[in-house]
């Protein structure tokens, strides 16, 4: 049997393994859970969710083992892992918000008495990345699952263990059939596309993004795809520079800068831009990096090809101009030491190019226009980020920023209930929040004369 290994990108040790699903079976797995939706339907939304609360509790027992799988699967920190395992855990209120969401909504307007039904679409293919292995999962899998969808799920190549012992939980309570995980690459995945599927749900790069777009248009499938970015960060001249060098330090190497809403322009205004650029120096060169069942700040890339890839945009730029403040050498094996780059021109690669590395990247601008214009000159527009003031004009400033979501003076995600969208080129349809659990249903309307 063809088995997938999965790799410690620490010391290239195999952390395990996983038999490869069979392309040419994948069409009878679909077929599997297409014959057990009408079953799992008829539970009703109440039904269905009152099951997958009693996961919380199992993703509690197992949130130790969970966390330290990422970490040695995927690299990132213990302390990252955990955090992103008890999320696993805190699952009730996203299941109330789904049951909000979903239950059905009567309009009447003198005439008519409508009732908007949200009804499973059918069998929904989920393929998701490596740099948050369990939650992104959790994304797509419990809001389709809840809205009466079967699911077929392809983790990615890169850290299938973590992938499998997700679902593991959720199959032990769940009948049979109702979630199917499916284990390869890009042979894989584009069979599950190509198969007798109703929606797929993807999150990765932008060009395998456009490939399910084409491929799901022959029978249009419905599609949620979350296709990373290129985040922005302007610092304006009246932000509090200590607290905007701690965020850009934070989310530029976070997760190694393996993150689809990692800051990686940051557009800072002249006149103090170098206390910023010492400032942030600084921090990077202070963060610990290494093995993150060690304690590290930053672990490892998650492979040898992404590396390359980011110490190949770094060379570039510095080659081209690009002063390097932190960083930019020490880097061994699978790490890249966080480093940051001032004077970085629209011409380079890594301004425009998806880094997904430990690299902050730094533009001086003469005003604030300026930032705007150049933060918003990229086909992306997943997250941005605002440091100023706080006042009319730093919100001004963000208003004027195209992408989904904007953070003034903190991250761009939002408040526990707001989707998780991105603008433009970053995606299609959105995850979280009642709209977003919405988009994994087809709208019926049920109309009586009053």
């Amino acid at each position: 049997m063809n088995t997938l290994k999965s790799i410690n990108p620490v010391n290239g040790e195999v952390v395990g393994e996983v038999p490869v699903t069979p392309v040419e079976e994948i069409p009878a797995i679909v077929a599997r859970a297409r014959a057990a939706q009408p079953a799992w339907e008829a539970l009703g939304l109440e039904g269905r969710v009152a099951l997958l609360r009693r996961t919380g509790e199992m993703f509690a027992e197992r949130l130790e083992q969970n966390a330290e799988l990422m970490t040695r699967e995927m690299g990132k920190p213990l302390a990252e892992a955990r955090a992103e395992a008890k999320r696993m855990v805190a699952i009730d209120h996203e299941l109330d918000e789904i049951l909000e969401a979903l239950a059905p909504e009567l309009v009447e307007d003198g005439n008519t008495r409508s009732t908007i039904y949200r009804d499973p679409l059918g069998v929904v293919g989920a393929i998701t990345p490596w740099n948050f292995p369990m939650s992104m999962p959790a994304w797509m899998i419990l809001p389709a699952l809840a809205a009466g969808n079967t699911v077929v799920f392809k983790p990615s190549e890169e850290t299938p263990l973590c992938g499998q012992a997700y679902a593991d939980v959720l199959i032990e309570v769940l009948p049979a059939d109702v979630l199917i995980v499916i284990h390869g690459a890009d042979d894989q995945g584009k069979a599950i596309v190509q198969a007798d599927v109703d929606m797929i749900a993807f999150t990765g790069s932008r060009e395998v993004g456009k490939h399910i777009m084409r491929e799901a248009a022959g029978t249009l499938k419905r599609v949620m795809l979350e296709l990373g970015g290129k985040d922005p960060m302007i610092v304006l001249d009246d932000a509090d520079l200590a607290q905007a060098a701690r965020f850009a330090a934070m989310n530029s190497f976070r997760n190694c800068g393996q993150v689809c809403v990692s800051t990686e322009r940051i557009f800072v205004m002249d006149s103090v831009a170098d206390d910023f650029e010492k400032a942030l120096a600084e921090l990077a060169g202070g963060m610990q990096v290494g093995d993150g069942m060690e304690g590290a700040d930053v672990g490892p890339m998650v492979n040898a090809g992404q590396r390359d890839h980011v110490l190949a945009q770094v060379d570039a730029a510095v080659s081209a101009g690009a002063r390097v403040l932190a960083g930019g050498s020490g880097h061994h094996d699978n790490f890249v030491i966080p480093t940051v780059l001032a004077d970085v021109t629209d011409e380079m690669d890594i301004a425009t190019a998806e880094t997904f590395g430990p690299v902050a990247c730094v533009t001086r601008v003469a005003s604030a226009d300026e930032a705007v214009a150049r933060a918003n000159d990229t086909p992306f527009g997943l997250g941005a980020v605002v440091f100023g003031s706080g006042d009319e004009r730093t919100n001004g400033v963000a208003r004027r920023l195209t992408a989904g979501m904007i953070g003034v003076n903190r991250p761009p995600g939002g408040a526990a209930g707001t989707p998780w969208v991105g603008a433009r080129e970053s995606g299609i349809g959105f995850h979280k929040s009642k709209d977003g659990h919405k988009q994994f249903t087809q709208t019926r309307v049920l109309s009586t004369s009053v």
